[in-house]
């Protein structure tokens, strides 16, 4: 395991402040695009089914940005890789808000896949805050910067009520305002303090291959973990709006759920470390993969507004514990010179199972059932094979000795 003891976490406490700047304010740029891209594709789309395709776009370059913004960030540092992702954001909206503006889908969709890249870097704040934490503070820090998504929850879906209708276009403001997120919020990358990784000595040890990595079983059960539990709050989610709006309700009511469920992401923040600390990683994870359940239950039962709301709170609760639990027992289960290797290879198996995800998610809602009550319902029992499936992987895990495990 890393030795990380000596680490003086003064540094470590710096870094998590401007990683929690950097969540709050950049990452409001999330729950506005995840809001309205489903909204803006359906209005764009000549197929229905091809509504959610602008966010499955975005998450598949997010996927594919993962392994190389890894890459950079283990050769030139952490500021360089959180730089490029802030330019592939403002290239993204700058695209997008061209495509609205021509009423062009294909124009749009390469917006959104340039707006993957800053997702895949937004995944690399929760590495960055352990990277000169202690191994006592690494679960906190992980789970402070995550808490910074608090107040995204509540920036992103207000700006999004201010900035939808503004111009003529609809969606032409909220995209330009990204673009002025993106630009300032880059300026916080210069106050961060995290070495660059020396590079390595002929005869240092390499660490494992990517393969020897997967195979470890503690970091499989993770990688699962993290894949489910992303995966499926971004099934839900992306449909999110489309079932609100297609029961009903207003866009307005969508982006409260969208808030609802974005706080409740990132409010357990707070204290999911200590949690971790307290009763373990593997108990927080299997919790979180029940409160998915919950969610999916609540969803079951009706279309009512408060079942949107309770289902989506629960949603991200469930995220929090699942994904904050998988990060810091991945954090802790390679060495420091394989952390490019293995990050790198972590998101772009997470963010493939989103891509996938993401894609069915406008198939499921849109295009099962002859109603939006059908297409909801059809989205939410998705869920259960794959909380099967990281149940019994962390289950398994659990029952392992520890020798056995790494």
């Amino acid at each position: 395991m890393p030795m990380t003891d000596q680490i003086d976490d003064k540094r470590a406490w710096r870094n998590v402040w401007v990683l929690v700047a950097a969540q709050a304010f950049l990452g409001a740029q999330m729950p506005m695009i995840f809001t309205i891209g489903g909204l803006a594709g359906q209005s764009l789309a000549s197929n229905a089914c091809l509504a959610t395709l602008p966010i499955s776009l975005i998450v598949l370059g997010s996927m594919l940005s993962a392994t190389p913004i890894s890459a950079v960030m283990q050769k030139y540092g952490r500021r360089v890789g959180f730089l490029l992702g802030a330019a592939g954001g403002t290239a993204g909206a700058v695209v997008g808000a061209y495509g609205l503006y021509l009423g062009s889908f294909p124009i749009f969709l390469i917006g959104s896949f340039l707006t993957g890249i800053y997702m895949s870097a937004h995944g690399f704040y929760r590495f960055a805050a352990a990277d000169t934490a202690s191994d006592s503070f690494r679960p906190k820090a992980i789970s402070y910067v995550m808490a910074g998504g608090l107040l995204s929850a509540i920036i992103g879906p207000q700006l999004v009520k201010a900035t939808s209708d503004a111009f003529v276009i609809p969606f032409f403001g909220t995209y330009a305002t990204i673009i002025v997120i993106n630009l300032i919020g880059a300026l916080l990358f210069f106050l961060i303090d995290i070495p660059t990784p020396a590079a390595p000595a002929a005869d240092a040890p390499r660490g494992r291959t990517r393969w020897e990595l997967i195979t470890t079983p503690r970091i499989a059960v993770a990688v699962i973990c993290a894949m489910v539990s992303y995966a499926l709050m971004n099934l839900v989610m992306t449909s999110t709006p489309l079932a609100v709006v297609g029961c009903g309700y207003t866009q307005g009511n969508a982006a409260d759920v969208v808030s609802g469920h974005v706080l409740a992401m990132f409010v357990p923040s707070f204290f999911t470390g200590h949690l971790i600390a307290r009763f373990g990683v593997e108990r927080i994870m299997a919790l979180g993969l029940l409160i998915l359940a919950a969610a999916g239950a609540v969803a079951l039962q009706g279309v009512a507004l408060e079942n949107f709301f309770i289902a989506l709170i629960l949603l991200g609760l469930g995220w929090n514990f699942g994904f904050i639990g998988a990060t810091t027992m991945l954090a802790g289960a390679h060495e420091p010179q394989e952390r490019g290797r293995m990050q790198g290879l972590n998101d772009l198996l997470v963010f493939g199972g989103v891509t996938v995800a993401s894609l069915a998610s406008g198939g499921l809602m849109n295009c099962s059932g002859g109603s939006p009550v059908e297409g909801w319902s059809a989205v939410n029992m998705a869920m259960a094979p794959f909380l099967v499936l990281a149940g019994g992987a962390l289950l398994w895990l659990m029952l392992q000795p520890r020798t056995r495990q790494i």
